[in-house]
């Protein structure tokens, strides 16, 4: 059987555990008197890291970067889907937004189109990254400071010392350390903001990447598009 099939059957089984498991985090934060809200949010970043984070460590195995984006676009669907069907998975989505959704699409556009222009899967799976660890960890440290969602600096301060590291060191993999790091510093601070429907997920992602792209094309002066 084809190896990518297997790891793509692998990995769909691995998202589906862990949204499962959130489910019973979320009963057990309420149970111990975590209000709906801050249950939801501490699962969305759960969700962040544990499957989109992980997974996301797995894509460089793959021989295309198709792979991915149809992921991608699958689970949008599906999340879409959830909310236009009324709370369907609402141990972890939001009724007033749908950013999940947006999650989703950007992990797998970036990483295909990244991986389109560097031929490099460690360098197209950074801007996912950095969404994934990197805001899923600033999303529980603010609420643990704060006790809801904020943009608080200090959350900030932890995406940077998450997402520089990770920049140097999945950069060093396509001669882009540098670049890598400016593009997780550069996340670091976009994702204070939000402009309407353009949701961190989408600015993160967006400004890493043309961070790495003009680094890339610095660095070696084409692309291999």
């Amino acid at each position: 059987m084809d190896f990518d099939i297997v790891l793509s059957a692998l990995l769909v089984v691995y998202t589906a555990l862990v949204l499962y498991l959130t489910k019973y985090v979320y009963i057990i934060g309420r149970n111990k008197g975590l209000n709906s809200k801050d249950a939801v949010y501490y699962n969305r970043k759960f969700v962040h890291i544990f499957a989109g984070g992980i997974v996301a460590l797995f894509v460089p195995l793959y021989s295309s970067p198709f792979y991915p984006l149809i992921a991608g676009i699958l689970l949008a669907l599906v999340t879409y889907l959830s909310h236009e069907k009324g709370d369907k998975l609402y141990w972890f989505q939001n009724k007033k937004d749908i950013n999940d959704v947006t999650f989703c699409l950007m992990w797998g556009i970036s990483i295909f189109v990244l991986w389109m222009l560097f031929d490099n899967p460690y360098l197209a799976i950074l801007p996912a990254l950095f969404m994934a660890f990197g805001d899923g960890i600033t999303g529980i440290i603010r609420n643990a400071f704060f006790g809801e969602r904020s943009k608080h600096y200090i959350g900030n301060v932890f995406m940077a010392l998450t997402c520089i590291p990770l920049g140097y060191l999945f950069g060093l993999f396509g001669g882009l350390a540098v670049g890598g790091m400016l593009a997780g510093g550069i996340s670091s601070v976009i994702e204070h903001y939000e402009f309407g429907l353009i949701d961190d997920n989408i600015l993160i992602t967006v400004s890493s990447s043309l961070i790495l792209i003009i680094s890339f094309y610095i660095a070696f002066g084409s692309f291999f598009m």
